[in-house]
């Protein structure tokens, strides 16, 4: 037996019988007036915007118009066929040249202007990191008040694996100056449709 077999079946032996489920998630107080306006809010303060689809325009050539041509454009939602799929590359780093990706969220989180994308609305992990921008359709009625709402959901328990994205990437140097999108997507744009 390797000295590592040793010490986890030490450990093994050693671990408590019995149930221990995780504690209750206390309820805080909610967010406070109209979700929609404290949603963009706190999107705009992390470098994230919102798009309004104007009422009876279709998805597809609003998103065209607003994107352009001869990018390379690929989405992870079933509702624009117009664009070519996420999961048509041969693997997750094939979606390394796309400049736009566009995927719908679940529900946004007001306190933190934060939308909710997990395995299901990814499909291919990699298009919400190596994507220049992001596109995040999301429904406004899909809005929740804060954080904590969001992990006693079903969807994040259901979930392979979960990201609260909150604007585009962002990191600062030793003195504190804030770069946008050197790690991951330059742009966030949520469009409430």
């Amino acid at each position: 037996m390797s000295a590592r077999d040793d010490i986890l079946a030490r450990i093994r032996a050693r671990r408590p019988e019995g149930d221990f489920p995780l504690p209750t998630l206390p309820q805080f107080p909610g967010v406070m007036g109209d979700l929609l306006e404290v949603f963009t809010t706190n999107l705009a303060v992390m470098g994230g915007q919102c798009v309004h689809l104007p009422a009876g325009e279709p998805l597809g050539p609003f998103l065209r118009a607003r994107l352009g041509r001869g990018r390379l454009i690929r989405s992870s939602t079933d509702e624009l066929p117009e664009f070519s799929r996420t999961d048509d590359v041969a693997s997750p780093g094939g979606l390394k040249d796309v400049h736009t990706g566009i995927v719908r969220a679940r529900f946004g989180v007001a306190e933190t202007g934060s939308v909710f994308l997990s395995d299901r609305e990814l499909r291919v992990n990699t298009i919400a990191y190596l994507a220049q921008h992001l596109v995040v359709l999301l429904d406004p009625a899909a809005i929740i008040p804060g954080i904590a709402d969001a992990y006693l959901r079903d969807d994040f328990t259901s979930a392979n694996y979960v990201s609260l994205m909150t604007g585009p990437s962002a990191t600062a140097d030793i003195e504190g100056v804030l770069i946008r999108g050197a790690q991951g997507v330059r742009s966030l744009t949520v469009v409430f449709a």
